[in-house]
This record gives C-alpha cells, structure tokens and sequence, in this order.
C-alpha cells in the first residue's frame, strides 16, 4: 500500500517512522507447506537454494509473458490454431513452462466474450501472467461473475452489445484458461513488439480489452 513519507506523527526512538510488526499465527496451510518444504529438504529431494530459485522464477513471471503469447497469435494463424489446440504445448514453443497443469486459451470474437473467474479459490495460470490481481481472489468476484458475468464487466468499464455471447470459465486445479482478446482495429503495420503492448493482463482475464494503438 503507499505510504505517506510526510507523516511521521508516530516514530520509534531511532526516528524512523513506526510500523506495527506483520506477526500473525500461521494459517494451517502455511503450517503445512513450511512442513512439507523441510521434509523434501530433510530426505535430499531439494535444497533451500533451488526453492530459492523456483521463488525468484516465480515473482520475476508477468503478464508481459501472455501478452506476448496473444501477439504471437494476432501476428501467426498457424500458432494461433495450436494455441487454441493445446495453449500449454503452443506457450511451450515461446519458452513459456507451464507446468503440470493444462492451458485452455479462449478467443474473443465479434460474437463472443470470455471471462475467466475460479469460484472455488484463486486457480490462475501463474506461470503465464504472473500473480493474480487480489480482485481476483475476492469473494465477491469469484461468486458474481459466474451469476451476472454482465453486471461484473460492465463495472470494469466493458459494455457488450446484447447479440454477444459472454462464456465464463471456471479454473481448476489442473486447468487454467487464458483469453485471446480479439486484435485492436488500425494495427495492422504494428510489430509483434508493439502489439503486445496493448494486450492488458485484464484482457488476458476477460474483464477489459486490449488497449487501442491511439
């Protein structure tokens, strides 16, 4: 959250301004994973430094990864049709792992609007757009969209002609989807470089669309 440097109404003895400690008892699945992250270590399955590692891989994921898998797609019919035959094969061919899990990329037409939600938790394909937004993981988000898919876009600034067809699809464990917004008007002499610059990770979600070139 941002933090107002002019305010020091409340500061330790050393001057700087206090915070309170973010100490809180430990959830039981982080009791879980913290148990199970030293038994792999403990049996020589792991190392701390190769955890380490698969952590900084993580964080360093963005949504910069999916926009450029979308303009691969705008910019290549051939990839595009094996993108929406086996998304986590296609992403494979840009260098993008993906995991265990399967990737299912849905596309945005003229008579067809996608949006992504997980009703169950935050099922979300991390290794492609990087960690979801909190909006995601809300309640509210995750029950709403799957009821009034309409009211939840237009509330994101995204109003449909009634002729289109929203499809909401719910993530699970193993499956994750990724939406192919559909090409912006007026991009046709843009490189793939800066078509993936209009590709939004909200687009990729299904909740916007992709930014136009002006």
């Amino acid at each position: 959250m941002p933090h107002d440097h002019h305010d020091h109404d409340h500061l330790s003895p050393s001057g700087h301004p206090y915070r309170p400690d973010q100490d809180t008892t430990l959830t039981y699945w982080q009791q879980m994973e913290i148990a199970i992250r030293e038994i792999l270590i403990d049996k020589g399955v792991t190392t701390p430094a190769e955890i380490a590692t698969q952590i900084e891989a993580m964080d360093a994921r963005s949504p910069a990864d999916g926009a450029a898998v979308v303009a691969r797609a705008w910019v290549d019919p051939a990839f595009r049709e094996r993108l929406l035959v086996d998304g986590s094969k296609a992403a494979s061919e840009m260098g993008f792992d993906i995991g265990p899990m399967k990737l299912i990329a849905v596309e945005n037409t003229a008579d067809v609007h996608n949006i992504v939600v997980c009703t169950l938790c935050s099922c979300y394909p991390r290794n492609l757009l990087g960690l979801p937004p909190d909006w995601y993981k809300s309640r509210a988000y995750r029950s709403r969209t799957v009821r009034e898919p309409r009211s939840v876009l237009a509330e994101f600034g995204v109003t449909l002609p009634d002729d289109v067809t929203v499809r909401v699809h719910d993530s699970t464990a193993d499956m994750r989807y990724v939406v192919i917004p559909a090409r912006p008007a007026g991009t046709d002499d843009l490189s793939e470089a800066a078509l993936a610059a209009l590709v939004t990770r909200d687009s990729m979600i299904g909740t916007g669309i992709a930014r136009s070139p002006r």
